[in-house]
């Protein structure tokens, strides 16, 4: 059983962005310790649990395609990196085949779990509308209003409850499925996310760039 070899920029794109777990191998044709790995990855390529989630595998030449190895700081060969809707969830430097083996697993395990629950990216694409749309004012951070848990949500927090608008919270780290997926959705790689009226705004900077001009509270309450 062979392992998928990306060609091109358009390639790797389009195989990462898949809703099931994507593993890329970053590999050098010079590099005897990538061959090890490719093994690794078609042994676990045959594992049923691992074909059933429709967890796919492929290599890519770290560097014919270096502005990929660039973009998700690939250092060395080989490097394993996993990602689901086009971003990374994880990664194994180096050779560890069971470390490899253990990570893709475990989300491969995760990917069964949540196409069981939500079989389609159209349900997928109807949950996010519907939790944007939930308040006009929609904070997407790690941590709830109350407790915070990253110094960028607690900032954002601190700076809409000095303008007193109304607003809603949802925890990203509650839920791998949204946190994964509102990225790609909103086209926004980082959190926090704040949305008025089911538009995205953007994450904390913008709202201190809207802050500083004063335009901040009429772009909540528009």
């Amino acid at each position: 059983m062979s392992v998928n070899v990306l060609q091109t920029i358009d390639d790797f794109t389009n195989f990462v962005r898949s809703h099931e777990l994507s593993v890329v191998h970053f590999s050098a044709d010079w590099a005897e310790q990538c061959a090890q790995v490719t093994d690794v990855l078609k042994e676990l390529q045959k594992l049923p649990e691992i074909q059933k989630s429709g967890t796919k595998f492929s290599v890519c030449d770290a560097e014919k395609l270096s502005e990929i190895s660039l973009k998700h700081k690939v250092e060395s060969v080989p490097t394993v990196i996993l990602f689901k809707n086009g971003s990374q969830v994880d990664r194994v430097d180096g050779v560890d085949a069971a470390q490899i083996t253990q990570k893709v697993k475990t989300h491969s395990s995760k990917s069964n779990i949540i196409s069981s629950a939500t079989p389609s990216k159209e349900s997928l694409e109807d949950r996010l509308k519907a939790l944007i749309n939930k308040s006009n004012v929609m904070v997407f951070m790690k941590g709830t209003r109350d407790a915070p848990r990253c110094g960028f949500s607690k900032t954002l927090i601190q700076i809409l409850n000095g303008v007193g608008v109304q607003y809603e919270t949802f925890d990203i780290l509650t839920d791998e499925e949204v946190r994964q997926g509102l990225k790609v959705y909103s086209d926004w790689p980082t959190y926090p996310q704040v949305y008025v009226k089911g538009e995205l705004v953007g994450g904390l900077d913008i709202i201190k760039e809207l802050q500083a001009s004063g335009d901040l509270q009429s772009t909540l309450n528009a």
